[in-house]
């Protein structure tokens, strides 16, 4: 079983692009979202049982919450109800050379304020063989930071794998004055990454929360070079040899509306890298992404992409479990929301070759 640990909020954002000033007073559209409970979703939409550990408060919205999330299939039952009030995040999706904005709403929210104490890890981890975290959660507050860590030790003890999506937030990093946001994160982080197995990030998270930078990108102009993050990898492992795969989704951004979209998963084992998708030659070919609907959570659904294929009988291997990774996430880039509705065979009909979008009947 899989478990997530995080915090889920209420994602409020216009309808149809729209900027907040056009859309207020007026309809805006509501769902749910947060990078680990993400991750859980679309790995119960494979058919992989997962649960989700988090903190929230006891009123019906919180209660609509948690009934959406085992709707999917993901089992709540060890979920903390505490004091505090559930974080939400308001988005304004961009459009063309417009990037999208996030306004963040989530101070003294009830995972924030719980402390390692009030959490039965050992019942939450009863019968999970894999944990997945963020560094996001350990950004919000000194107590999530603490719980966070506590929670990935006790998994490990009790013989857990853990993967963590680096996720590195500037908006976040603040809850230490003594130290810039940058320089949080690298602290707190390298305390979490002894402990985790699978590391997953994006084109820039190495360099913010390691200090490890890929040669000849420049992530401002979408320029991407993609085996340069091969030697990011091996760095990370050098640095954090408990680690046994390195997944880096590489983003080269046109515009808001239009991205190539790829990455690269480097396994230990085998002491090789994978770049996904290839062409028939085995040359990188990013999927080229236009008239974008939505890429937030699109990281998630890559981390859960992977997660479902490393655990598959079909894709289990490195070089396809990392195609089937990215195939998940580029179709992710077409669903508007948090989460990636999409199935197992959506995402095999994409990796054949099926990328017309046409009509299935």
């Amino acid at each position: 079983m899989f478990m997530g640990f995080g915090e889920v909020m209420m994602r409020v954002n216009p309808q149809q692009k729209r900027r907040w000033r056009q859309a207020l007073p007026g309809n805006i559209e509501v769902t749910w979202g947060g990078g680990e409970a993400n991750v859980c979703a679309s790995l119960a939409m494979y058919g992989q049982p997962v649960r989700y550990l988090t903190a929230l408060p006891s009123h019906p919205i919180a209660d609509s919450l948690v009934a959406s999330l085992q709707s999917l299939g993901i089992d709540t039952h060890c979920i903390l109800r505490r004091e505090g009030r559930l974080g939400i995040y308001f988005v304004e999706v961009g459009a063309n050379q417009r990037g999208s904005t996030v306004l963040y709403d989530r101070s003294e929210s009830s995972v924030s304020l719980a402390v390692p104490e009030e959490y039965d890890f050992d019942t939450a981890l009863d019968g999970v063989t894999w944990v997945h975290v963020t560094g996001i959660t350990p950004a919000i507050s000194r107590e999530a930071c603490r719980t966070n860590l506590a929670m990935v030790k006790r998994a490990k003890q009790l013989g857990a794998k853990v993967s963590c999506d680096l996720n590195f937030r500037k908006k976040l990093w603040n809850w230490d004055t003594k130290l810039q946001g940058k320089e949080l994160a690298r602290l707190h982080m390298s305390e979490l990454l002894p402990y985790v197995d699978l590391v997953i990030g994006n084109e820039e998270d190495a360099s913010d929360v390691l200090d490890i930078h890929a040669e000849n990108t420049n992530v401002n102009q979408g320029q991407i070079n993609a085996t340069a993050y091969e030697e990011v990898a091996r760095t990370i492992v050098d640095r954090f040899p408990s680690i046994e795969k390195v997944a880096i989704t590489l983003r080269e951004s046109i515009s808001a509306d239009h991205n190539n979209w790829g990455a690269l998963l480097f396994d230990v084992a085998s002491n090789s890298s994978y770049l996904a998708p290839v062409t028939e030659e085995g040359l990188y070919q990013p999927f080229q992404i236009g008239h974008i609907v939505d890429r937030i959570g699109a990281g998630d659904s890559f981390a859960a992409g992977l997660l479902h294929a490393l655990h598959s009988k079909s894709y289990s291997s490195p070089e396809l479990a990392i195609r089937f990774a990215v195939a998940a996430s580029c179709l992710k880039h077409s669903i508007q929301g948090d989460f990636n509705y999409v199935s197992e065979s959506e995402v095999a009909a994409l990796i054949s070759g099926n990328v017309t979008g046409r009509v299935q009947r």
